[in-house]
């Protein structure tokens, strides 16, 4: 099984799908059995996709964003 550790080293390429199907397996496994990484694994994905909602050209009002950002993940919770 893999360490905490080697989990955190994987998790992006692990979100990106670019592990092999073994390393895939492996890091579900890990996941299955770590409430630690499952959370961290959240905050990653959480990651993602707030940067994915933000706007490609600089935002002229910040405190805006920040509050359209906050609405969206509030209505998109379970």
């Amino acid at each position: 099984m893999l360490t905490c550790k080697e989990q955190v080293a994987r998790s992006s390429d692990y979100l990106d799908g670019q592990l092999s199907f073994r390393e895939t397996l492996m890091v579900r496994h890990h996941l299955l059995f770590c409430p630690s990484c499952r959370r961290f694994m959240r905050q990653m994905r959480l990651m993602q996709a707030t940067l994915k909602a933000m706007p490609e050209q600089p935002e002229e009002n910040i405190d805006a964003l920040a509050e359209r950002l906050a609405d969206e993940r509030r209505n998109n919770s379970p």
